[in-house]
């Protein structure tokens, strides 16, 4: 039997700049020219590497999740709900203005607006969104559960409020808000977070 082969490119490196190409201009706005020159590859090559364009996209949200966006599963690991809600807030401020790498969120705003041909790819990450915001809601039910959030706090209208700021601040982001401009906003947001029972003074 024939053998293929072997690929003259680095897959792990040709993905990481994808994935830097979609972050930068979003699913619809990446045309494969873009992606062959980024890559260092041939149209060919990425077929046989990554299947088509929207394979490819696939690839790079879940390197964007393991990777740069990974604070906001680990925010869920926190001891208490503001700690929860600290890191979220200061780890988005930090991700959305980091040098080097474009700014804003992939998975907020890497298909907010498609074409038709487009739509699966805006519904799985309307999907992704959704599903990180129900995570978030259970923990802080967890929160409230353990005695760490007032019995009157919805952990529901929580996560949402949550999930809007950090959302709010991608849109800040790519507007040319510093890191500095949304770590005050982070603050503002903290502001009105509940007193931990245990101590309502902190």
């Amino acid at each position: 039997m024939r053998k293929g082969r072997p690929r003259e490119f680095d897959v792990e490196q040709a993905l990481e700049q994808a994935l830097q190409v979609f972050w930068r201009k979003g699913y619809e706005g990446t045309s494969l020219p873009d992606l062959t020159a980024a890559m260092g590859i041939n149209r060919p090559s990425l077929y046989a590497a990554f299947g088509n364009k929207e394979a490819l996209f696939r690839r790079a949200v879940e390197r964007y999740v393991a990777g740069p966006a990974a604070f906001v599963r680990q925010a869920l690991a926190e001891p208490t709900a503001r700690a929860v809600a600290e890191r979220l807030l200061h780890g988005s401020a930090d991700l959305l203005t980091r040098p080097g790498q474009p700014p804003g969120c992939l998975v907020v705003q890497g298909a907010l607006a498609c074409g038709k041909e487009a739509d699966p790819i805006r519904q799985e990450l309307a999907a992704r969104r959704a599903a990180a915001q129900t995570a978030l809601r259970k923990r802080l039910q967890r929160a409230r559960t353990e005695g760490d959030l007032p019995t009157d706090a919805d952990p529901a209208d929580l996560a949402r409020y949550l999930t809007a700021v950090m959302h709010g601040m991608a849109v800040q982001a790519v507007g040319g808000a510093s890191r500095a401009e949304l770590r005050r906003v982070a603050e503002l947001a903290l502001r009105v977070w509940p007193p931990d029972p245990a101590n309502p003074v902190a």
